[in-house]
């Protein structure tokens, strides 16, 4: 058998990984967030708390492209005048106003039966009241408790194998390890890969410490 120089060996091995690997999908940046208590708002309810015509003003821009935490806040008033202030808008604009809570500030603010939705799904659920500088709004309906989900896009969706309406996993290690059982599937084409989670669930896992986090079907 002829002898074979290294070289030659290290360009076949070379040659057949390219070949073997070249279309594997890459895998997308998954980035986890903890959502604080927020609110969005209406055309009409932004005008009745801060006046007619008024527009929210940008503070920073979150995760997601054209979505901002705004720097108007307002103050959430619960039952027997219990308050939760410097509420901060998020935007943009949204058709239907809601809150939305951790647990520990639903305690707090001894609201009850608010349930865990996903954002939009707001139908049936408790209400507040809303001042803001220029007047009170009362919601009939609109505070929830955030469900844990995942905005993805459809690319993001087909790597994962999975389709909007479905639930995940979502494994955070480290010395408090936690494994989230239903993480709530949302696919949209304008979106990027992130994880909301509430300040609850953040602390709980231990998120602003975890290294090793794994989105999973």
């Amino acid at each position: 058998m002829p002898n074979i120089a290294r070289s030659a060996v290290e360009e076949i091995v070379r040659r057949i990984v390219t070949e073997r690997f070249a279309g594997a999908p890459q895998a997308p940046t998954l980035v986890v967030d903890a959502s604080a208590r927020h609110m969005h708002v209406s055309r009409e309810h932004l005008d009745q708390l801060f006046g007619a015509g008024y527009e929210l003003t940008v503070y920073r821009p979150l995760y997601q492209p054209d979505h901002f935490a705004a720097k108007e806040t307002v103050t959430l008033i619960g039952p027997r005048s219990r308050l939760i202030s410097n509420l901060r808008i998020l935007g943009p604009i949204r058709k239907r106003s809601q809150v939305e809570l951790a647990f520990t500030d639903i305690v707090s603010l001894g609201l009850e039966n608010v349930p865990i939705r996903l954002s939009g799904d707001i139908d049936g659920t408790p209400g507040a009241f809303i001042m803001g500088p220029r007047g009170i709004v009362e919601l009939k309906e609109g505070v929830i408790r955030a469900a844990i989900h995942a905005h993805m896009n459809p690319a993001e969706a087909a790597y994962y194998g999975v389709k909007h309406g479905d639930e995940m996993k979502l494994r955070v290690a480290g010395l408090a390890a936690v494994t989230f059982e239903r993480v709530h599937v949302r696919v949209d084409k304008n979106v990027l890969l992130n994880v909301h989670m509430d300040t609850d669930e953040a602390n709980a896992c231990g998120l602003h410490l975890a290294k090793e986090i794994e989105l999973v079907k």
